[in-house]
């Protein structure tokens, strides 16, 4: 069975870059039948909070992204200490007393020398008077994970085969001095226990991976398939870290953006693959393989999105958005009619609030001094409605045989008089809605 896993820390929002390590995950389980856990990693009690869980639910529920169950790691800290005491007893895990001062010299240290700041294991020198007297001194130490010093290498299912170090790299501090346990063990922990077949995350987790594939092998559980996703630049190739806090998945929803645009997105950025809209999750699964994507860092321009939101919103039936349209003030009687003639011409369903304004209320004509005497003649020749599709070329015909106007210069100039727009839908059927004209006052 396959099973996958998003595990994210509820001490934000989610934003557009830890979406793609949750849609990955869903989509691999979904196409094999398995199972998609949604994992929160609340450990750290200070930051952790219920409105970030909260927010992260009705997120991903937003999107489509059900999960087949859901965990808490802060119910599972007697695993860990279970953990803790299994690596203790096999010289795996080890008490330091470092203060962060200390340790900061340790490295600049090291770097001066040419070497890798890799944490020198000294704690492994100290007996147990020495222990005792520095936690009288400075409390209790925080616990790190010895690694063997071997080349660690696995088959990444993004970036081909890797291989690391182990020396190159410091031994994993997985306890804080408060007690407090940190990512990597309780994700290690869960991983094994919960049956982890496939992990899809960052880039900048591949160090994260060697460690931990030696804790799961030492814990005694299957490595799973590993796969490290491209990072998300900006258009220019520029970080987005500082960004992230504005592509919040919340402040898109509040744009308007639809979710089947967001996940055709980001289901293709980064792979070999166009991307195409696709209209739900299915579509979307049916072609995708982790095969597709490669390791460059992948430019992501949130303005993309409302091309395809428009896209999207114009193959949806009246009945499919009735709610957005109602809420805009439609009546009943016209939301068919209103919903044909303006799904062409939105971005977002935020944008039919501004058209049934200037439907009901009329918008501000827009004419140019040598157009004014031209426009007060139609006017003039327009008849009295109530307007249907045939009163739009009836009523230009009609203004061409009286002015000698004709093509551009005689259409244009009344689109912007009426609706104060150079485009939109064809006036034949905008002329039928619009129930006041300010350019006739």
């Amino acid at each position: 069975m396959t099973t996958t896993r998003f595990a994210p820390s509820p001490t934000g929002y989610l934003h557009i870059g830890n979406l793609r390590a949750a849609l990955m995950n869903y989509l691999i389980a979904k196409k094999s039948g398995g199972t998609f856990i949604l994992r929160i990693d609340d450990t750290d009690p200070e930051r952790s909070k219920q409105d970030y869980v909260d927010a992260i639910q009705q997120d991903l529920e937003w999107l489509g992204l059900t999960w087949d169950r859901m965990e808490r790691q802060s119910d599972r800290l007697d695993r860990y200490h279970a953990a803790a005491d299994t690596l203790r007893q096999m010289g795996r895990f080890y008490e330091c007393f470092e203060t962060p001062t200390e340790l900061d010299l340790k490295r600049k240290k090291q770097l001066n020398m040419g070497k890798p700041p890799v944490y020198d294991r000294a704690a492994l020198d100290l007996d147990d008077a020495q222990k005792e007297a520095l936690r009288a001194e400075r409390g209790a130490g925080h616990w790190r994970f010895k690694l063997d010093l071997e080349r660690i290498t696995w088959p990444d299912a993004i970036l081909g085969d890797i291989s690391i170090d182990a020396a190159s790299v410091s031994d994993p501090v997985l306890i804080r001095a408060d007690g407090q346990f940190l990512y990597t063990l309780a994700s290690v922990v869960d991983d094994v226990e919960m049956g982890i077949t496939h992990v899809v995350r960052g880039s900048d987790h591949v160090t994260n991976t060697a460690t931990q594939i030696q804790m799961i092998q030492a814990l005694g559980g299957t490595v799973p398939t590993f796969a490290h996703h491209s990072l998300l630049t900006g258009p220019q190739g520029e970080g987005l870290s500082k960004r992230l806090g504005t592509l919040s998945l919340r402040d898109l929803r509040a744009q308007g953006v639809a979710p089947e645009a967001v996940l055709s997105l980001m289901a293709r950025l980064g792979s070999s693959q166009p991307v195409e809209l696709r209209m739900s999750l299915d579509e979307i699964a049916d072609g995708f393989e982790l095969s597709q994507f490669g390791s460059a860092p992948t430019k992501f321009d949130v303005n993309d999105l409302f091309p395809l939101t428009a896209r999207y919103l114009s193959g949806l039936s009246l009945d499919q958005v009735a709610g957005a349209v109602r809420a805009a003030g439609v009546p009943d009687d016209l939301a068919d009619q209103f919903w044909t003639v303006t799904r062409e011409n939105i971005t977002t369903l935020n944008d039919l609030g501004d058209w049934w304004s200037l439907f009901s209320q009329g918008a501000e004509p827009v004419i140019a001094d040598e157009d004014r005497e031209f426009v007060a003649t139609a006017l003039e020749l327009l008849p009295a409605g109530p307007f249907t599709k045939d009163t739009w070329g009836a009523w230009t015909a009609a203004v061409k045989e009286a002015t000698g106007r004709k093509g551009k210069g005689l259409f244009m100039p009344l689109r912007k008089a009426l609706t104060g727009q150079e485009r939109g839908p064809d006036m034949s059927d905008v002329l039928p809605l619009l129930q006041v004209i300010k350019a006739r006052s």
